[in-house]
């Protein structure tokens, strides 16, 4: 099992996925709902940076200077990704961007650049952070040169736990990063697309959930009988992977309700979404 633990307020994402930042050195703006990363070799560089915020600006955030950003180094990212591919990156190679949004109490969309962004689906993300409990906020993910975006999530929630002044439950943190691994792994090496895949995960969940089914078997014979009813094929090994992701998921339901139950608490009592004295406290 690949796990990541990373202390990170807004998602970078890398040529093969994604990480984040600190909340000291986030460049204060008047806007404290919304924050922006930029990878260093894009910020260093007019053209990626401008192709960034051109992205933002066309998905309906306008005003990017009155925005708190962060820039994010080399050292940072390789601090995670040690944790997650083992790969080691230089500074020529940090380019891509994130924005997450908690300015207002609408349910959780993500906004995935498919252009650019190219395994990793809106769906995907967004079925994993529901797993942690959260149904709630914009996250926008995009970079001026391709990536995979498969470490992204990691560093989405930690923006809800900067924004909040709430950590996630570490063992909580943990499934859904793993749901991101294996449904990209399934991906990546099969014929299923992500689309599909995504269906047959949230309704095996649905499922368990509903049952509260936490032995390993039983859940592979429910992937088996959906994958069954969506024509979908997929090998013995992935099924396994599949069924152990979804147990250690429901295994902490009860850790992402309480989450869920602070999280909208919190949207709902602060319209002005981050505040950085919540940043700086937690």
């Amino acid at each position: 099992m690949r796990k990541a633990v990373i202390g990170i307020i807004v998602v970078v994402i890398l040529i093969a996925g994604g990480v984040g930042l600190s909340a000291n050195s986030i460049n204060n703006g008047n806007n404290n709902s919304t924050v922006i990363t930029y990878g260093e070799t894009t910020f260093a560089n007019d053209q990626y940076k401008s192709l960034v915020d051109s992205y933002f600006m066309n998905n309906n955030y306008g005003n990017l200077e009155s925005m708190n950003y962060k820039i994010i180094t080399a050292d940072e990212v390789n601090a995670i990704s040690q944790g997650i591919s083992q790969e080691t990156y230089s500074s020529g190679q940090i380019f891509s961007s994130s924005l997450v949004d908690l300015g207002s109490s609408e349910d959780l969309s993500i906004d995935v650049d498919h252009s650019k962004i190219t395994l990793v689906t809106d769906d995907m993300y967004k079925s994993a952070l529901e797993s942690t409990g959260i149904t709630k906020g914009h996250v926008i993910v995009t970079s001026p040169v391709s990536a995979t975006g498969e470490s992204a999530l990691a560093g989405i929630m930690s923006a809800y736990e900067y924004a909040t002044n709430t950590e996630i439950p570490e063992e909580v943190k943990e499934a859904a990063n793993e749901e991101i691994y294996t449904t990209s792994e399934i991906v990546n090496n099969s014929n299923v697309s992500a689309d599909d895949l995504t269906d047959v995960v949230d309704e095996v969940k649905e499922e368990v959930e509903a049952q509260n089914i936490t032995n390993h078997e039983t859940i592979v014979n429910i992937i088996n009988n959906v994958t069954v009813n969506y024509n979908i094929v997929l090998s013995p090994e992935d099924i396994e992977n599949l069924a152990e992701s979804i147990r250690q998921t429901q295994l902490v339901q009860d850790q992402a309700s309480d989450y869920q139950s602070q999280i909208n608490s919190f949207i709902q009592n602060n319209t002005g979404g981050f505040s950085l004295e919540n940043i700086f406290n937690f």
